[in-house]
């Protein structure tokens, strides 16, 4: 049985995902402006809101089941907090294409913030 899913979800989703390609491309830029330690907190950013976007999709596509919805809005948020450091670090190396991926990565952050597993099951 497939579920509707709200427009905050499928925003989030759509979010998530275009952070992960953001991310994806820019690490390298970050591993030059940053060091390492940025070009693997964006490795890891892209990670985390892909498997977010993911988990958010399987639990739209699930009989509603509460324990995982409310894995799925854990994910969220640790996804939350990972761009948001992420970005931080981002807007620290006064690149301008890193500046215009954390503005991104914080859009994202505050969405995927908002999520619950209320919201998730209010169209099960």
């Amino acid at each position: 049985m497939t579920r509707q899913m709200s427009t905050a979800m499928r925003d989030c989703i759509d979010l998530c995902n275009e952070c992960h390609v953001r991310c994806e491309e820019m690490m390298t830029r970050c591993m030059e402006m940053g060091g390492a330690k940025l070009g693997m907190m964006m490795v890891t950013c892209a990670d985390m809101s892909r498997m977010c976007a993911d988990m958010m999709m399987r639990c739209s596509a699930m009989i509603a089941d509460l324990e995982m919805m409310r894995m799925c809005a854990k994910m969220c948020g640790l996804a939350s907090q990972m761009m948001r450091m992420c970005a931080d670090e981002c807007a620290k190396t006064g690149d301008a294409e890193l500046a215009d991926a954390a503005d991104m990565m914080r859009r994202c952050a505050e969405l995927c913030g908002t999520i619950t597993a209320e919201m998730m099951m209010e169209n099960a």
